[in-house]
């Protein structure tokens, strides 16, 4: 079934402030919350549906990134343009915005949902300079990039203890992962929620630790991602590769991959949005009686004709020899701006020829012509 809108989901508009989708969400998590509605099962979808929306538009890059793209992601990327197919525990969500302060597990009569979740520490993200050519960003591109990153350690399959042995309930939290302290006065219950030290929130302990990864669970390694990069892209744009970073300790779950795209310099042509310039020298003779040239494009090679009388900075445009536009209809086209190759050096022959030419009606500029110049006794003025 295909996901709702997420400013449908929290019942807000799409240019609702941050502190309008926080109070959306506050108040549909409230309604669905699990613990509120025990026996329905529709309540604790809807749950998760709401933490998953306010995920997303709570976190500027991804509300952008939905904002442009929706939850469709460019093809093939397979983990997401932005991160939208979540992997997170809507109830951890659920503690961190409503504020442990006010014991929202009492509240609905119980939390031992919480008590009997493991805390897995996330692993850390990677940042990624991907260098492509403008030939590359023009059509799109499928890039294998070679990442080092932690992995997860086959000899423990990633537990942290030695093989043939488990991990085991952490005696001080009772494998809660979290200490509570509940303290009472005239307005209720207040209860104050600290992670376990002697955990560090995991619920359990190695006594007995892997030898290959000293009980982390995780070790240096090293993988090749493909990652697809639509066409239209530049310096500055991004993309996001959820859970390909760094894995986390002891099973955790994996961090994300910023794959950072940066644009090459090309050896012909310039940019200018979708657009790209080529700068082109035509002789003399080539801008007096035109002609018919090859010229170098991003896919090959065009003939491009040269009309007699082409003046010196003139643009011809060449439709559809541009860069696609990102995510959307269309091409750009190619600007080809034409100037004079003027020599240095002539050949005797040469050179009287051009006195031939230099007193001609023909080749004198037009009288009230910017840059007009008269001679008069072997002078300009």
């Amino acid at each position: 079934m295909d996901k709702r809108d997420y400013y449908e989901v929290l019942g807000v508009d799409r240019s609702a402030s941050d502190e309008e989708i926080k109070k959306a969400y506050r108040k549909l998590a409230l309604k669905f919350h699990p613990d509120k509605n025990k026996g329905d099962p529709s309540a604790e979808e809807k749950f998760k549906e709401v933490g998953e929306a306010y995920s997303v538009l709570s976190d500027a890059q991804k509300r952008a990134q939905y904002d442009r793209f929706g939850h469709a992601a460019p093809a093939g990327t397979g983990t997401g343009y932005g991160g939208y197919g979540m992997e997170f525990d809507p109830f951890e969500l659920f503690r961190n915005v409503m504020g442990d302060a006010f014991g929202f597990g009492d509240f609905f009569g119980g939390g031992g949902r919480r008590q009997s979740r493991s805390f897995r520490q996330k692993g850390s993200d990677l940042q990624i300079t991907l260098k492509l050519t403008l030939e590359e960003i023009a059509q799109g591109v499928t890039k294998k990039i070679k990442v080092k990153k932690s992995k997860t350690c086959k000899t423990c399959n990633g537990s942290g203890a030695r093989p043939g042995t488990k991990r085991q309930t952490c005696p001080t939290c009772g494998g809660a992962g979290e200490i509570r302290h509940v303290s009472r006065s005239m307005f209720g219950n207040f209860v104050n929620i600290s992670t376990c030290s002697a955990c560090n929130g995991e619920g359990t302990i190695v006594a007995d630790r892997c030898m290959e990864c000293a009980g982390e669970g995780l070790v240096k390694g090293e993988t090749t991602l493909s990652v697809n990069v639509p066409a239209g892209v530049k310096t500055g744009n991004y993309l996001h590769l959820r859970g390909q970073g760094n894995v986390g300790p002891r099973g955790g779950p994996a961090g994300d991959i910023i794959v950072v795209i940066e644009e090459k310099d090309h050896e012909y042509f310039e940019r200018q949005g979708d657009d790209i310039i080529y700068r082109m020298q035509i002789s003399i003779p080539q801008a007096v009686l035109g002609d018919d040239l090859e010229v170098p494009t991003l896919t090959g090679r065009a003939r491009l004709t040269i009309n007699p009388g082409t003046q010196p900075g003139k643009v011809l445009r060449m439709k559809g020899k541009g860069v696609k536009h990102l995510n959307g209809q269309g091409v750009g086209d190619q600007l080809v701006q034409v100037n004079l190759y003027v020599p240095d050096q002539l050949t005797d022959k040469e050179r009287e020829y051009m006195e031939s030419l230099r007193d001609s009606e023909t080749f004198q500029p037009k009288a009230g012509e910017k840059g007009f110049f008269r001679k008069v006794k072997d002078a300009f003025f």
